[in-house]
């Protein structure tokens, strides 16, 4: 069973605490992990690259010219993508999706197996709490000085404005809530710090049947 050390919000060291072996301790499989962080990472692609077709760009209403007795190739509009000006052919729309689905199963798996990679590289912690009255980031950067850490998650039981207020101006910190965990953002961060209360609640939603 692997474990992790117990802090306080002061940086001081006050033990250890059992990780749940359900949650913490599952054997890595790399193509699972694979498949759910492309998803993830395809899921929140925001396409912003779009081209606008014949029916799209502006005008070219008219006929350019008579269909016959001018010598000329026929054309119906100057907006067709043979012109300067035209439609594009095959450009890329903003309608495209890249979404993927993956089940909800294979997500929390994966974030299991991000988990456990962590707590076998002794890189999960816990807190004893992270209280704070109002937002100030120097209490946050002052346990992380005192830890010595950086890019660190903060994984809270529920969100708290003062704590988001805290860590939102400190460089690659972030925190979320036990039920918002996923794989992805696990990763994302090297440290995981994670409050005894928030532990708990990560049971009650993960492993509930």
């Amino acid at each position: 069973m692997n474990k992790a050390k117990l802090f306080n919000l002061a940086g001081e060291e006050k033990g250890e605490v059992k990780l749940n072996s359900k949650i913490f301790d599952i054997v890595l499989s790399p193509k699972l992990m694979h498949q759910v962080v492309v998803a993830y990472a395809n899921n929140s692609r925001t396409v912003y690259a779009h081209t606008k077709g014949k029916g799209e760009v502006r005008g070219g209403g008219k006929k350019p010219w008579a269909q016959k007795g001018t010598g000329r190739a026929r054309h119906g509009s100057i907006r067709s993508p043979l012109w300067r000006g035209g439609g594009i052919i095959f450009g890329p729309r903003a309608q495209v999706s890249y979404g993927q689905k993956i089940n909800k199963q294979m997500k929390k798996k994966a974030m299991f197996m991000a988990l456990s990679d962590k707590a076998s590289n002794n890189q999960i912690l816990a807190l004893e709490e992270l209280s704070i009255d109002k937002p100030q980031a120097k209490t946050v950067a002052k346990f992380l000085k005192a830890v010595k850490l950086n890019s660190v998650l903060f994984v809270i039981a529920k969100m708290d404005k003062n704590i988001v207020g805290s860590v939102r101006n400190l460089s690659k910190t972030n925190v979320m809530s036990a039920n918002s965990l996923n794989a992805f953002d696990v990763l994302k961060y090297k440290n995981i710090i994670f409050t005894q209360d928030a532990l708990q609640e990560a049971e009650k939603v993960f492993l509930k049947k």
